[in-house]
């Protein structure tokens, strides 16, 4: 019996909220989440990523999502909303949208099942959704988000964190709310480093869509060098969401007060909210290993059929 076929009881409901356009690495996280078979995805939602590199940042995110259904066969199989198109104007003022809406339908559904929604860009639906029914707080409903910069001076260098950057009234609003909230910073979330050797390996020879998430990687960092220059590895920063949901103990962390956030993406700690969980490592042997797996198995299964 393959791992395909096992009983996997009540699966947790997900919600993937994603700017797939924005780099290289949403499509890895949307892929595995795809695969995994003990995950009931709900929806993926489509996510801006700002204005600095697109003024249609949103649909390319929306165009992007498409694509990677298509690769895997499942077109109409997932159910895809789009999101806000913008951030939010200010913390009393969402930014309705199909996808918001999906995020409520979801959580205020009579299902004994818990509910996860990863946001692996910025948070402007989870606050739209919140300021627009505020009972989701009330549900169970765990928000995972892969964003914020390092806290206690760790990686000071940093430059501002990108998902962070993107909304930062959206976050404010989250963070000072009652939702559960687990949170993967950035210091935690680049530790998801896989090198171009083990791609080529483990990845692009798994069809199509393999083929894609590698070529599409490469080209992005090509087209991005860092200080300029073009290094043989990229981090999948946005898998921890996944690998969470399906191990919540696939990393370390620490219960502390919520705090808010600056204008130029610095925490502000005179707020301090409800506690949160901070991830400060996260098991990359696990995630990448898990992905580069039912990855092979889906090859195999395609071959097969």
């Amino acid at each position: 019996m393959s791992f395909w076929e096992l009983g996997y009881g009540s699966r947790p409901r997900v919600i993937i909220d994603t700017d797939a356009k924005n780099e290289a690495d949403d499509q890895f996280a949307i892929v595995h989440a795809l695969l995994s078979p003990s995950l009931d995805v709900r929806g993926l939602v489509a996510a801006h990523f700002g204005n600095r590199r697109s003024l249609r940042s949103m649909e390319e995110s929306r165009a992007e999502i498409d694509l990677l259904l298509r690769l895997l066969g499942q077109e109409g199989a997932v159910r895809v909303e789009n999101g806000a198109p913008h951030a939010l104007p200010d913390v009393v003022s969402p930014v309705d949208s199909p996808g918001a809406r999906l995020i409520i339908e979801e959580a205020m559904k009579d299902d004994s099942r818990p509910l996860f929604v990863a946001f692996l860009g910025p948070l402007t639906d989870m606050a739209s959704a919140l300021l627009l029914e505020p009972k989701v707080a009330e549900r169970d409903l765990t928000v995972i988000w892969i964003g914020g910069a390092p806290y206690d001076g760790i990686g000071a260098a940093y430059k501002p964190e990108f998902n962070l950057s993107n909304d930062i009234v959206a976050a404010n609003v989250v963070f000072a709310s009652s939702l559960k909230l687990w949170q993967v910073p950035m210091s935690t979330y680049v530790m998801m480093a896989v090198s171009y050797a083990e791609l080529y390996e483990k990845v692009e020879p798994c069809g199509e869509i393999g083929a894609y998430l590698v070529r599409q990687l490469v080209e992005f960092n090509r087209a991005h060098p860092r200080n300029g220059s073009i290094f043989e590895f990229r981090s999948l920063g946005d898998s921890p969401a996944i690998g969470l949901m399906l191990n919540p103990a696939a990393g370390t962390w620490s219960e502390r007060p919520a705090p808010g956030f600056n204008y130029d993406c610095s925490y502000d700690f005179t707020r301090s909210y409800r506690p949160v969980r901070v991830y400060s490592t996260i098991d990359s042997r696990f995630v990448l290993s898990d992905f580069f797996a039912k990855l092979k198995a889906f090859s195999t299964r395609l071959q097969r059929s």
